[in-house]
């Protein structure tokens, strides 16, 4: 099992959903986020989930409440993350990339290094922000975004010290942002493709 912490970020709006992705049934599951959290926590010794509120889920997990209730944006649950954890580095996913599978996260493992200021997932040379393992040297660079309302993940990425791995796997990194997306995911998981 991977002894780095898995953070799952569970805390958006979903806007292009129209309701909350977190918690639309996927699989075998009730929720997207049992789902992935169930899955994840066969492969890492402690996963997590960052979100708003803990209240909107019933069933039982780590959470991470967002310090900030107000501001729906990552770098928020980043710096929760990193407050709670008392870790270096951490893998971060969001919610509704249920397909990143071991070999996945194994292969950004290798690639990952101390000197890193993150190890991050790309598809076909376009940056998958939302998953990859963000060391703790990111934290100041998160607290002073926040302060100066900038909360794009890749711009915080592109001014860091960020190792890049390419794949090319489209199914693996499908992120369920819509309809169409979530409807597309269901029938890769019923019909067991991935």
């Amino acid at each position: 099992m991977f002894v780095i912490p898995c953070v799952i970020f569970a805390g958006g709006k979903s806007s292009r959903m129209g309701e909350d992705k977190a918690l639309l049934p996927f699989g075998p599951s009730p929720t997207l986020t049992q789902y992935l959290y169930n899955k994840l926590s066969k492969l890492f010794c402690n996963v997590y989930i960052s979100t708003k509120t803990k209240e909107k889920f019933n069933f039982d997990a780590n959470f991470i409440e967002d310090q900030h209730q107000e501001l729906f944006a990552p770098t928020t649950g980043f710096i929760s993350s990193f407050s709670l954890l008392d870790a270096e580095s951490f893998f971060a996913i969001s919610v509704d990339t249920p397909f990143i599978d071991e070999i996945i996260i194994q292969t950004l493992l290798e690639h990952d290094q101390d000197t890193n200021d993150a190890t991050i997932a790309t598809l076909e040379g376009k940056m998958q922000p939302l998953c990859g393992i963000y060391h703790r040297s990111l934290l100041k660079a998160f607290i002073d975004m926040e302060k100066n309302n900038i909360h794009k993940l890749g711009y915080l990425l592109k001014n860091s010290n960020t190792k890049l791995v390419d794949f090319t796997d489209q199914n693996k990194f499908l992120n369920l942002n819509n309809k169409e997306e979530y409807q597309k995911g269901l029938e890769i998981i019923n019909t067991s493709l991935i």
